[in-house]
């Protein structure tokens, strides 16, 4: 049978979708619906792998942007159509729901019981042996929200998360999908590993390792085998000697949203002020990301909005700036409005007593100690009138986010208590910053050929490479 009309409310296209989820009725594709037509091709070839290299030829299926359980449903249907079938009539797939906005992450866990609770999905899920893995999207909630809403809203997705999963009997296995940039997850994978909320890391670590960061740990063999030591130790001290409960903890969590609402707020205001759009495109070589297509998905999703614009090239557009305000911007803020209001003394506590709190302001710090906005001022000056709009905000809340971070960190200055990195930061910048002041030279006479000139764009685009592999962390 055909779908027929697809209904607005979740609720009835999971309803609509369950008969097809389960098998009792055969989905039938048009072959005039190309989109359809399509999707099923995909399962038809994963159908074929199967049978030729058996179960381990499949891994695991992500639904991006998921938020209802139809998202989820729609893959069984669309894998029964491909004849993606077992012997015992269960579809051999694992499915992982992304969350990755702000909203879907404060959703997740209604999400998630709604899934659970769910008869056809519960029975693929039993004969996959009653194990969901959850994916965590770290760039678009920190585009969305800002970092500070970011990363609390995906601490606070997997405690719920875990709660939910319990209550149905289901094991939960956490996929974080992390960039370089400390707005898209980045930062060390062991200190992310024991500031992860008790029982989320359960003998078990699957994340993303993407761009710069491939060859920054990988690349040499004994690189590797550090930064695998290094995770393996983690992992089996979060899971052999997790912490124990803390009590403060429920004190720390109501100032911490307090905080992120404020970082939220003026993240959001920023976002949203009239020309801002205009101001990123001309302070930034977006454009020239644009053109490299460096990553395996094209830069936008569509249209010319920020929201059509992927997490990527612009945390990776703000990092090439030397602004990198993806990763701080409404700390400091935050920070100055609850010490006004007298917390100054709580939020010291939580940077010293709370893992979460402690390894967020020590990757604010790396990434605050990696932006020069005097370099940053060079790009925002090709915005013209948009630069003094823009720009003394931007360096008036860098300047706070330090003052504020430093205060909670009890410190002099950024990385004191971290040489080896400091001193790595220091030696690398006298390289990288010609390569900054040449790349906005090169921007400005390519903008000015109106985007015609290859010999500019060659130039161009190995700078943005040059840059990037010095300043490391950068997308």
């Amino acid at each position: 049978a055909a779908l027929g009309s697809w209904p607005a409310a979740a609720s009835e296209r999971a309803a609509l979708l369950a008969p097809y989820a389960s098998g009792a009725r055969t989905l039938v594709v048009d072959p005039a619906d190309q989109p359809l037509v399509d999707a099923t091709a995909v399962f038809a070839t994963l159908a074929d792998a199967r049978a030729r290299h058996g179960d381990d030829a499949l891994g695991l299926h992500i639904i991006s942007m998921a938020s209802c359980v139809a998202d989820l449903l729609g893959v069984l249907a669309l894998a029964r159509a491909g004849r993606l079938v077992a012997a015992d009539g269960h579809v051999p797939l694992d499915i992982a729901p992304l969350f990755e906005t702000i909203a879907d992450l404060r959703a997740a866990a209604t999400t998630l019981r709604a899934l659970l609770d769910e008869p056809v999905y519960r029975a693929h899920l039993t004969a996959r042996g009653d194990r969901q893995v959850v994916m965590l999207g770290y760039s678009d909630s920190a585009k969305d929200g800002g970092i500070l809403a970011a990363r609390f809203a995906l601490q606070r997705a997997q405690v719920e998360l875990l709660e939910a999963a319990r209550a149905a009997g289901v094991r939960i296995e956490f996929f974080h999908g992390r960039g370089g940039s400390v707005s898209r997850g980045g930062g060390k994978t062991s200190r992310a590993v024991m500031a992860a909320p008790r029982g989320a890391i359960d003998a078990h670590l699957r994340v993303t390792e993407q761009g710069e960061i491939i060859h920054q740990k990988y690349a040499i063999r004994a690189l590797a085998l550090r930064t695998l030591e290094q995770s393996v130790g983690a992992v089996l001290l979060a899971t052999l000697r997790p912490r124990a409960p803390e009590p403060r903890e429920a004190r720390w969590r109501e100032l911490m949203q307090v905080l992120a609402a404020h970082g939220e707020r003026s993240w959001r205001e920023l976002l949203e002020s009239a020309g801002f759009v205009d101001y990123f495109r001309l302070a930034t070589p977006i454009d020239v990301i644009e053109r490299m297509t460096l990553g395996s998905r094209p830069a936008r999703r569509g249209g010319n909005s920020l929201d059509g614009l992927r997490a990527i090239p612009w945390v990776f557009a703000w990092t090439q700036s030397r602004a990198g305000l993806t990763a701080w911007y409404g700390v400091g803020g935050a920070i100055d409005a609850l010490c006004a209001n007298g917390q100054l003394d709580m939020l010291r506590e939580m940077a010293r007593d709370w893992a979460f709190f402690r390894t967020l302001l020590e990757d604010l710090e790396m990434q605050l100690a990696k932006c020069d906005l005097d370099i940053a001022e060079r790009f925002s000056q090709l915005a013209g009138p948009l630069h003094e709009r823009f720009f003394p905000r931007i360096r008036a809340e860098f300047e706070r986010s330090v003052s504020g971070v430093l205060r909670l960190r009890q410190r002099e200055r950024l990385l004191a208590d971290d040489p080896r990195l400091a001193q790595s930061i220091a030696l690398r910048n006298p390289y990288i910053d010609p390569i900054s002041l040449v790349q906005v030279d090169l921007l400005q006479r390519w903008r000015a050929s109106e985007d015609e000139d290859t010999s500019l764009f060659a130039a161009l685009a190995a700078s943005v490479h040059g840059v990037a592999l010095g300043l490391q962390n950068s997308g």
